[in-house]
């Protein structure tokens, strides 16, 4: 039985949940989406089947229910915020396609050194930077490695120089030497679960810090631009920036302290080396040197993704910045919002197929020794179809298409506004402990559930909820986005805490102790976040314009 429990949850789940929308005093329209929202929900959170094909579940059962027409939901899998994902994961991939990320990352490190303390906020800060612009699992991926690596050379190191110190003529040689072997591979086995745990982390809490960074804060801005067709420029890349990443940076360094209580101590004299240098620190810094020196000079094509990621970046800022009206503002949209950050990202993406990964060598140019039947073809663009068929995951594009027609049905059906009313009771609940509840419970749902599916779950909801309370709508979307990324407590929350758990070191009780916390913590800096500076940022004190919209009935 156990071993077909996919199959029985696809068939008995409908059948199960088939009397709930009749027990519950709601329209017929109103009941039918209720049973496809908790139908996916379950469908989601038991992964019975894949998540984008259960994401395709609105196209048949909306239309065959009589609440959306099939144009009208097929159309929702592909809008502006679909275009915008897609124009990142294209930067993103092309960034990995070329190595950059570990030039960047081994570069970075090389700055900061190998003391354990200082080694560990370099791996956290190297892959939360990474995490902006590249998949979480991406930067994971790459960076545990390289920190494993470092670990064992200095672990290498610290054996050899204790087997010299001994042979000076100890009598107990061996009682002596196998003390020493435990106590060191104690020693880096609680290094090298800090640091896994440390590189996975920061890969999520990284993700927050911009737009593009993970599929949540996407999916956000789609359910916007979807509940409130009004509230254009109030989410873009700038304003998400301005206000996540302070946000990122103070849950990164108190997720740093954290690790480095529970790993290493309070030893600051120690942890941070104060100066002292030895052999094996040495060692370890070289390991990481001849990577970086495999890696060669920086190559034309290197040169030109760094660039045209720049560029990238400077147009997201300055397009529309909110103090200043911004360039796609002064030339394009005077009357309407004609150019968004995905127009940006489509427009930069695009560059990589036409910009070519070599200097064109023609004639006079060319050496003799280039002389070959290669270099007679020109060389091939920075970015190909075939590595991005190989390297782009479509299935997400279909993950946030379902949650915008999950979106869609519930305000055309009647559901968002029937859930908003039943919810008015929460209107005597300051609105700072609301917040606060909401984010615990779905940085708790998250663990159990992929953090997009818990965000296209919630949001139309807590969006519902906030205009019946005449609540500003953001004040408890923008927080609740970025507790959908906290999956810190368990292996199965989220890839990268699959890959870190993979390496074999930690166990479900090390990752369940230390993401606690980290729960808490994230759970705090987003809601001090939200009341400071959040506040003054997106006005959240008032009841915007935007949010009085007319819901079908």
């Amino acid at each position: 039985m156990w071993t077909y429990r996919n199959y029985l949850i696809i068939y008995l789940t409908p059948l199960l949940i088939l009397a709930l929308p009749l027990v519950i005093n709601t329209s017929v329209k109103e009941a039918k989406c209720g049973f496809v929202i908790i139908l996916m929900a379950l469908y989601w959170c038991t992964e019975c089947l894949p998540l984008a094909i259960t994401a395709l579940l609105p196209i048949i059962l909306f239309p065959m229910m009589g609440i959306l027409e099939a144009s009208e939901v097929s159309i929702q899998y592909l809008k502006d915020s679909n275009m915008l994902f897609m124009g990142g994961l294209l930067v993103a991939i092309a960034i990995e396609h070329w190595n950059l990320h570990k030039r960047i990352a081994l570069r970075v490190l090389l700055l900061v050194g190998v003391r354990p303390a200082l080694l560990m906020i370099g791996f956290m800060s190297t892959t939360a930077f990474l995490s902006m612009w590249i998949s979480n699992t991406a930067s994971t991926a790459m960076m545990l490695p390289i920190a494993h690596a470092v670990l064992n050379q200095l672990s290498a190191t610290e054996a050899e120089a204790d087997d010299k110190e001994l042979h000076g003529g100890l009598d107990n040689l061996a009682f002596e030497m196998n003390d020493l072997r435990q106590k060191r591979e104690q020693k880096y086995l609680k290094l090298s679960k800090g640091m896994s745990l440390s590189v996975c982390y920061a890969a999520s809490i990284g993700g927050t810090a911009t737009l593009t960074g993970t599929t949540p804060n996407l999916i956000l801005k789609g359910q916007m631009d979807q509940l409130f067709p009004n509230s254009s420029g109030v989410i873009t890349f700038a304003s998400w920036f301005g206000f996540s990443f302070p946000n990122m940076l103070l849950m990164l360094i108190l997720s740093w302290f954290w690790l480095q209580f529970m790993y290493m101590g309070l030893n600051m004299k120690k942890s941070f080396g104060c100066g002292s240098s030895n052999e094996g620190d040495k060692e370890a810094y070289q390991v990481m040197k001849n990577e970086y020196k495999k890696l060669g000079d920086i190559s034309f094509a290197e040169g030109t993704v760094l660039g045209i990621f720049i560029l990238l970046v400077v147009l997201w800022f300055t397009r529309d910045p909110g103090f200043i009206p911004g360039w796609a503002t002064v030339l394009f949209n005077k009357e309407k919002e004609f150019v968004t950050d995905g127009t940006v990202a489509i427009f930069i993406s695009m560059l990589f197929f036409i910009v070519p990964s070599q200097l064109p060598r023609f004639g006079c140019c060319r050496r003799n020794t280039d002389i070959s039947e290669d270099s007679h073809k020109a060389p091939p663009a920075l970015l190909t179809w075939k590595v991005v068929h190989e390297k782009m995951p479509w299935n997400i594009l279909l993950l946030l298409g379902g949650g915008y027609a999950l979106a869609k049905g519930s305000e055309a059906s009647g559901l968002s506004m029937w859930l908003g009313e039943s919810l008015t009771p929460l209107q005597k609940i300051p609105p700072f402990a609301i917040s606060f509840l909401l984010c615990l419970l779905v940085s708790t749902f998250t663990e159990c559930s992929s953090n997009t599916a818990t965000t296209t779950l919630f949001l139309p909801i807590l969006a519902s909820m906030a205009i019946a309370i005449k609540l500003n709508p953001l004040y408890v979307m923008l927080p609740c986005t970025v507790c959908a990324s906290l999956a810190f407590m368990l292996p199965v929350a989220t890839p990268p805490n699959a890959i870190a758990f993979s390496y074999g070191q930690l166990k479900v009780l090390d990752m369940a102790k230390a993401g606690v916390i980290l729960n808490l913590i994230g759970v705090l800096t987003i809601n001090l976040a939200l009341n400071t500076w959040g506040t003054a940022m997106f006005d959240l004190n008032t009841f915007p314009s935007w949010a009085n919209v007319t819901r079908a009935a």
